[in-house]
């Protein structure tokens, strides 16, 4: 009789987390979809929408975002620093920000998704800028066909040693993501995700105003974490896979790397791939974290202008 009543206490307990965690993340994702609506327009695909922001005239430069992010981190400066050169178009990646998620999570699939809803727009033969995992969609794209030109900020590449972090290794399976990811979006103070930021710039400061603008609330979102971690999970089989074909990409990549980043090493990526590419040309920046296009945006917005005209 007393382990059926501990039984049934402890179901009631399970019962009354989920529905308090339920509530609590349903509270935060509407209080953070009604702080950082779409600040764009969208173009659909396929019955999918992709949010994306175009400003600028010239040649066309499509920028894709990394992990756990949205447009705006691009938005935030670099992209206005690039529109008196360029049409830039900047894009929320699928499952992230305001675009949808996609049924496969693949960097091919985002590719042409994005390559297709672009083509809306009249962008067919662009330069793509990719930051850090948003690097490993544009080669995704180049490798199936496209760009004229790659700008790669940070950009993962290679199949690297080790492990994810623990967040990573939790969620990679169904059992981890049901139970943590509605608790991490329901419970994650603003205090962790200001450091976390933090880490990702480290050695380099985050900018001022940065935090606010980049909306991270959207990404504690259930849908958008779920979504994140499906792609970031399947990265580094598909860079495997990818990285046998590096050789056959003829159009000019232009490389940007920073000697300190521990997010992306420069040493297992970039340095190895500039070697395998046929025209590839590497910035490396002395001392420079995950984040160059914030430290050191002159040297983005060079590599990128070099790409035009290569």
């Amino acid at each position: 009789m007393i382990s059926k009543r501990l039984a049934a206490s402890f179901l009631i307990a399970v019962a009354a987390l989920a529905g308090v965690t339920h509530w609590r993340a349903s509270a935060r994702e509407a209080a953070a979809e009604a702080a950082y609506p779409p600040s764009g327009s969208f173009v659909t695909v396929d019955g999918k929408r992709l949010h994306y922001e175009m400003k600028g005239q010239g040649p066309d430069l499509v920028m894709l975002h990394g992990a756990s992010g949205s447009l705006r981190d691009l938005t935030f400066a670099l992209r206005d620093q690039l529109a008196d050169r360029f049409r830039v178009t900047v894009v929320d990646r699928p499952g992230l920000g305001h675009s949808d998620a996609l049924d496969e999570t693949s960097l091919l699939a985002q590719a042409r998704f994005i390559k297709a809803a672009v083509a809306q727009l009249g962008v067919t033969d662009p330069i793509v800028l990719g930051q850090s995992y948003g690097g490993a969609v544009a080669l995704a794209w180049a490798l199936d066909g496209g760009p004229r030109a790659l700008v790669l900020v940070g950009s993962p590449s290679m199949p690297w040693p080790g492990k994810l972090d623990p967040w990573y290794r939790l969620t990679d399976n169904p059992v981890g993501r049901a139970l943590a990811i509605p608790l991490a979006s329901a419970l994650v103070p603003d205090s962790y995700v200001r450091s976390a930021i933090a880490a990702v710039f480290a050695p380099d400061p985050v900018p001022k105003g940065y935090e606010d603008f980049l909306g991270t609330a959207l990404t504690l979102r259930r849908e958008t974490l779920a979504a994140n971690v499906a792609q970031v999970n399947a990265l580094r089989a598909e860079l495997v896979t990818m990285e046998q074909h590096y050789p056959s990409l003829t159009l000019p990549v232009e490389l940007i790397h920073g000697t300190a980043d521990t997010i992306v090493p420069l040493d297992i990526h970039s340095a190895p791939l500039s070697h395998l590419l046929p025209d590839a040309t590497i910035t490396v920046i002395p001392g420079a974290g995950h984040m160059p296009h914030h430290s050191h945006p002159s040297l983005v917005i060079a590599a990128t202008l070099r790409a035009a005209l290569r």
